[in-house]
């Protein structure tokens, strides 16, 4: 049967359009297999990084998260000097994140940073504590009052989470997770206040409040048994001031707060005297005899 110049060109075009379509059909498996591989590619990298990456920053965090609460528990004393190669075995980093961790406490206000010296913890002198005595009540109040204005509900779940675990550490006498979840609390209320010039504020004060803390607790005194479960109270009471936003209250609330941390001070820095007989000098008896 002879082949006509239209059969023909119909077989032509037919072929054509099976290549063009084979082509296709191969320059889109090609691209989906480049796209997959340079995605696993790009996991496996990423994956890399992770792996590496996370250890040296975990590591710092560790670092930096313990030695605040060394220094906060008094673990470390204040005016101690550290010392960076210790550091450095102990959490297994190495110098230059160190230093960086050293940087970031020092801007908290945890450490001082000295050329030449090295880091030293935050002092506790005479001035210092003067200070803290004077500017507590006005920061404590001024945030607890911004708290209460621009606290959102995950920060009130927050804080209750926290109360929670106050009881929980003043329950078991640990004095160092009472003194840590006290300082945890006022630092969320700090978070609530949303004001940046008030937070470094308010977390230098933290610091020395919590170390004094740490220095005057006594869980055989019985009236500081008292106060301590009435500042457990007030805390709770700060959770529902903020709650229902009264600032106001909640102000008011801060400075009661504070009086009572202050009686508590005041009473280690002045105890009572020991009323004890001193007895008779030597010898009183044979003068008396021989007169």
């Amino acid at each position: 049967m002879p082949v006509t110049d239209e059969a023909a060109a119909r077989v032509f075009a037919q072929n054509e359009w099976n290549t063009n379509f084979y082509y296709r059909q191969y320059v889109f498996y090609e691209n989906m297999y480049c796209a997959s591989y340079l995605i696993q590619h790009d996991a496996l990298l990423t994956g890399r990084r992770a792996a590496l990456e996370p250890d040296t920053r975990s590591k710092k965090a560790i670092c930096t998260e313990d030695l605040r609460r060394k220094i906060l528990t008094q673990e470390l004393e204040p005016g101690a000097y550290l010392d960076e190669t210790e550091i450095s075995e102990v959490y297994g980093i190495s110098r230059p994140p160190l230093r960086e961790a050293l940087r970031q406490l020092a801007g908290e206000g945890y450490v001082v940073l000295h050329e030449n010296r090295g880091a030293q913890v935050a002092p506790m002198t005479h001035k210092t504590l003067r200070n803290f005595f004077v500017a507590a009540p006005m920061i404590y109040a001024a945030t607890t009052r911004l708290a209460a204005e621009h606290a959102t509900p995950a920060q009130v779940a927050k804080l209750k989470e926290c109360q929670w675990a106050f009881r929980q550490a003043i329950k078991s006498g640990d004095a160092a997770e009472r003194a840590l979840g006290n300082e945890r609390f006022h630092s969320i209320i700090g978070e609530m206040a949303d004001n940046e010039f008030l937070m470094p504020s308010l977390r230098r004060l933290l610091i020395d409040h919590t170390r004094i803390g740490m220095t005057f607790y006594n869980p055989r005194k019985l009236d500081l048994a008292r106060q301590r479960e009435l500042a457990a109270d007030q805390h709770d009471e700060f959770i529902a001031l903020i709650e229902a936003g009264d600032a106001d209250a909640a102000a008011d609330l801060a400075v009661s707060h504070w009086e009572l941390s202050r009686a508590q001070i005041e009473s280690f820095v002045t105890p009572e005297s020991i009323h004890f007989p001193l007895g008779r000098a030597p010898g009183a008896e044979e003068r008396r005899g021989a007169s």
